[in-house]
């Protein structure tokens, strides 16, 4: 069945489509017939678009890093911890929100191969970003290299973890639970990174 009239390009309207049947019956289950279908296009429309599967996947994949990398060489926020948080707040915010759980397609075993090394790339990225960000905070100096490192990889995948929280919701969640899990997700990241609430805006001043 066709998705409902929208005002979405057709491209839009291919990755609208994948997303939803990459998620809710897989990524190898699907075909581009049932793609086009779900798109409401020819299937031979699709290779105007795009090269095939892989490429279909690969952009949706890469929307869920892209808007937080770009967010992160243009943070806002006096500190590194407070930058640190909203990249933590964004991050999380953009994996938990939208009709499908798209972060839950890096589980996928295509996802190691060649073709999506782009993704694996820009992902790797913005993980430096939250090192180099956790070792400009006063925490983060503290760290050895190695400490640094493990820390940042620890951070990462909790933000990451909204994923798994979020397969266990069905359906699209509501702006309030996004934002309530998003605003939890960073506070967690940032207790986990050791950075203190008096170093961020409406923190204690008092806390030792």
């Amino acid at each position: 069945m066709a998705r409902p009239r929208s005002e979405l390009s057709p491209r839009e309207e291919i990755l609208a489509a994948a997303a939803e049947l990459f998620t809710v019956h897989g990524y190898a289950a699907t075909t581009t017939r049932a793609l086009a279908g779900r798109a409401g296009i020819r299937q031979a429309s699709i290779y105007h678009y795009f090269d095939g599967k892989e490429d279909i996947l690969a952009e949706l994949l890469e929307s869920t890093v892209r808007p937080s990398l770009e967010a992160a060489r243009a943070l806002a926020g006096a500190t590194a911890e407070e930058r640190l948080r909203e990249l933590c707040h964004r991050d999380a915010r953009l994996l938990c929100a939208g009709p499908y759980n798209l972060g839950a397609l890096y589980l996928l075993p295509e996802v190691r191969t060649e073709r999506f090394a782009g993704f694996r790339r820009m992902r790797e990225e913005l993980k430096a970003v939250y090192g180099e960000l956790l070792a400009a905070t006063s925490a983060g100096a503290a760290l050895s290299p190695e400490d640094g490192a493990l820390r940042t990889d620890l951070l990462f995948a909790l933000i990451e973890g909204v994923i798994l929280i979020r397969r266990d919701t069905p359906g699209e969640m509501a702006a309030t639970a996004v934002e309530t899990l998003a605003a939890a997700t960073a506070d967690a990241a940032l207790r986990l990174a050791g950075v203190r609430d008096r170093h961020l805006p409406g923190g204690d001043a008092g806390e030792a």
